[in-house]
């Protein structure tokens, strides 16, 4: 699985760096790669992914093309978003849509990430050490899935434990 994660993450950033060539001359003046961010996105997604735009197009680029971000949450809730421990993000693309639980500590840490329809079917879970993050995670309607991120040392001792309705719009 190690080697999975290796080859996705470099995969992802020559994918990042060819988002930052393709997005156009405001994202190359800038030095940043382009994020394609949903309508519905609100304020403090929009925040987060300007201030680190870096991580919010990688995740993008591992869920797939047509993917826009939707919500970003940084984590432990209400941590203040440049103090944060991980990153939990989600993408939508056409009613479907995408979960990536970023690792912001920068060292190997137990992470569990956990998605399903509405009606708790069509369920995935990613869980594990990973020293970059968990999932990518996809599930088929979108519309109001709940999603779990867990993130510690170990997966007895958790610093993150934080469950959602609403990380994709519930329209």
């Amino acid at each position: 699985m190690s080697k999975l994660r290796r080859s996705l993450r470099a995969v992802t950033v020559a994918a990042t760096l060819a988002l930052g060539v393709a997005a156009g001359p405001q994202a190359m003046a800038a030095g940043q790669p382009a994020v394609p961010i949903a309508k519905a996105a609100d304020a403090a997604t929009r925040a987060i992914a300007k201030a680190d735009p870096h991580p919010a197009a990688a995740a993008a680029t591992v869920c797939g093309t047509g993917y826009s971000l939707f919500h970003a949450v940084p984590l432990p809730e209400g941590t203040d978003p440049n103090l944060r421990l991980a990153t939990l993000y989600s993408y939508e693309n056409g009613g479907k849509g995408c979960v990536i639980l970023d690792n912001n500590v920068g060292k190997s840490q137990y992470m569990y990430l956990h998605v399903c329809k509405v009606d708790n079917t069509g369920c995935s879970t990613d869980s594990g050490n990973f020293t970059e993050y968990a999932g990518p995670l996809y599930v088929a309607s979108a519309v109001c899935a709940p999603v779990t991120a867990k993130m510690g040392a170990t997966s007895s001792n958790l610093y993150i434990n934080y469950t959602t309705e609403y990380m994709f719009s519930c329209d």
